[in-house]
């Protein structure tokens, strides 16, 4: 068929990526503006925290070796062991900081076929050798940590050599797609056919279309396809009982759905090697505003009009006042919400112009002008604010982490008539968790990452001053204490950041028992071994 295309090529090289901590190292913060920063938080560390060499790090020494058969995929070299020991969580760059890799994988793998994939686990299965499953590290619950302490050794399975668009059906608009492509390389495979798979974390340029599979990962934008599991027409995942394929179809009500039983496992119960993603065409009409309000409840109100309205806009985040100000979005105790709408075959400013009225009608006032035009549309003052601190986000809260200032984010989502007691719960009973583990009063803001017709998902941050050597235990104290506040209101554990082992203890409370005794069956039968990623999610015994 002249619009199916068969691809071999692809990018199989990985950007630069900070051992430590996140994204790429050219872009850590300098020690005079991790200074900077700290100066804004009262108690904060007066100088940073040295970045330790690779070559000072004492790292465990390695327990097992490959067979010969499989040598030349595996590594034992200490800069892949230590890139390899941690996620992007606080407390994980942290203890990177701080010289402590005693949970390094003994190995890394590389493999760069799905055959290898299974030799490797007939390997690990048979010598009793964890494997912790690896697209690019971002994970920040603790995702790519084994801390079972009960394998005879640990390895850390890296798909980044199996990155490539393997196959592309213009006519269905999907392309089968190997599950190590990071975000860029997959979307410049798309590019010169038009298309897009129109998911853009964060984490973009430093996950893989894998990571997002296995996380449930959550996209940039806000309504509508916000989850990778939208996107998703089927999965052909490794175990080490067999290789399950589903079959591509645009629907089925053929019993339970395969695809889900591996989205969002986590590594523990296969490995996922390809997927079919649903394709877009690529958008070429874009326009975005922003509208200030005065009281945050306002502002609540006209976002939960906007989700319930149809128009769905690809972006639709409301900052509260401090998540406003610390963006350098608005000040004056005003809160702000950037909108934006863009499609590949119709133009979009009376969309924009609804959304914008709507706003109105609840308080709001737009600022600044819109834009409606071709792909190098920028938007509004506003929303480039915005976007630009949002990209800045991880590296300052690395800069933070130097300073040894405490910085916890997490997401949820609850319903529209819980937000409000939720608000007010996190800066109360977290706000007390701070002062109890530093002492020190903590600034905590939200925003709306995402939002449905029935809910928000707000994504908080708390930062407040912690003491040198005390980070990770005053971060697991606030870690616990959000927690507990989220399941005290029916709000989620996570809405796009996964469970891994930082947000079991949530989950745990979340998940119905017989859901529960359905993954421990799960796991026994597609892992007796109980190599694959031990911890997340559940524990299999129990």
């Amino acid at each position: 068929m002249a619009d199916r295309t068969s691809l071999s090529h692809g990018a199989d090289i990985a950007p630069a990526r900070s051992w430590w901590g996140w994204g790429d190292p050219g872009q850590a913060l300098p020690d005079a503006e991790c200074a900077e920063l700290a100066a804004l938080v009262p108690g904060a560390a007066g100088t940073a925290q040295p970045i330790p060499s690779i070559a000072s790090l004492e790292l465990p020494p390695v327990r097992v070796s490959a067979p010969r058969t499989l040598a030349h995929l595996v590594s034992g070299d200490p800069a892949d062991r230590a890139g390899h020991t941690y996620g992007k969580a606080f407390r994980d760059v942290v203890r990177a900081l701080h010289g402590d890799l005693a949970a390094a994988p003994d190995l890394v793998a590389f493999p760069r076929e799905e055959r290898d994939v299974v030799d490797l686990l007939d390997w690990a299965a048979a010598s009793d050798v964890a494997v912790i499953p690896y697209g690019a590290g971002s994970s920040v619950v603790g995702g790519i940590e084994y801390r079972a302490k009960t394998h005879s050794g640990v390895l850390s399975m890296d798909l980044s050599g199996m990155g490539r668009v393997l196959e592309i059906d213009r006519v269905s608009r999907s392309a089968r797609i190997q599950a190590g492509a990071l975000g860029p390389y997959l979307e410049a495979q798309l590019r010169p056919h038009g298309l897009t798979l129109r998911h853009f974390p964060q984490s973009f340029a430093f996950s893989t279309l894998g990571g997002w599979l296995a996380t449930r990962a959550g996209g940039h934008y806000a309504t509508l396809h916000t989850h990778i599991d939208d996107l998703t027409a089927a999965l052909r995942v490794v175990t080490p009982a067999g290789v399950s394929e589903s079959l591509r179809l645009p629907g089925s009500g053929a019993g339970p759905s395969p695809d889900r039983l591996f989205l969002g496992s986590e590594g523990t119960l296969g490995i996922i090697t390809e997927a079919w993603m649903r394709l877009q065409d690529r958008p070429v009409h874009k326009a975005s505003a922003s509208v200030v309000f005065d009281r945050f409840p306002g502002a609540v109100d006209a976002v939960r009009a906007v989700a319930q309205s149809g128009l769905y806009p690809a972006n639709c985040r409301l900052l509260d006042p401090g998540e406003a100000a610390l963006s350098g979005v608005a000040g004056g105790g005003r809160s702000v919400l950037v909108l934006g709408v863009e499609s590949a075959h119709h133009p979009v400013d009376g969309r924009l112009a609804e959304l914008v009225a709507l706003a109105r009608d609840h308080g709001g006032s737009p600022v600044g002008g819109s834009t409606a035009a071709g792909d190098s549309a920028v938007g509004d003052s506003a929303a480039e604010a915005w976007r630009s601190a949002f990209l800045r986000m991880p590296y300052i809260r690395d800069g933070l982490a130097r300073m040894s200032v405490i910085s916890e984010t997490f997401e949820t989502a609850c319903t529209w008539d819980r937000f409000p007691e939720l608000y007010e719960a996190v800066h109360r009973d977290v706000g007390a968790a701070v002062r109890a583990a530093t002492g020190a009063e903590a600034l905590i803001n939200c925003r709306f990452t995402h939002v449905y017709p029935d809910g928000p998902a707000p994504y908080f941050t708390v930062i407040a001053p912690g003491r040198r050597g005390s980070e990770v235990a005053m971060w697991d104290a606030i870690k616990a204490a959000a927690m507990h506040t989220l399941g005290e209101h029916r709000a989620t554990v996570t809405h796009h950041h996964a469970v891994g082992r930082d947000h079991r203890p949530g989950y745990d409370r979340q998940r119905p028992e017989p859901f529960a005794l359905a993954l421990r069956a799960a796991k026994q039968a597609l892992d007796p071994a109980g190599i694959l990623n031990p911890g997340v999610l559940f524990d299999a015994a129990g």
